[in-house]
């Protein structure tokens, strides 16, 4: 906290989504889907572990959803577990 007992301004983040176009109220389905093989390998790093959420610019809710696109995804063998 600053000295004005508000709270602090975070420099250099803008107020952006990961997703903009899904999660309102005209949108049908799931954020994202473990389908979408292409879109979840962005959310893994080198070795096929989750980024976090600062690293992947997503908000809580979005996370989760990606977390779970993510584990179903791999049960069904589109994505790895480990990287080589």
């Amino acid at each position: 906290m600053n000295k004005a007992g508000g709270q602090q301004r975070r420099r250099g983040t803008a107020e952006r989504r990961r997703f903009p176009d899904r999660g309102n109220a005209d949108w049908k389905g799931p954020v994202v889907d473990y389908k979408e093989v292409e879109l979840l390998r962005k959310f893994l790093t080198a070795s096929s572990k989750m980024m976090s959420r600062k690293r992947a610019g997503t908000s809580a809710s979005e996370q989760r959803a990606v977390r779970q696109a993510i584990k179903r995804a791999r049960f069904m063998a589109l994505l790895p577990y480990v990287g080589t």
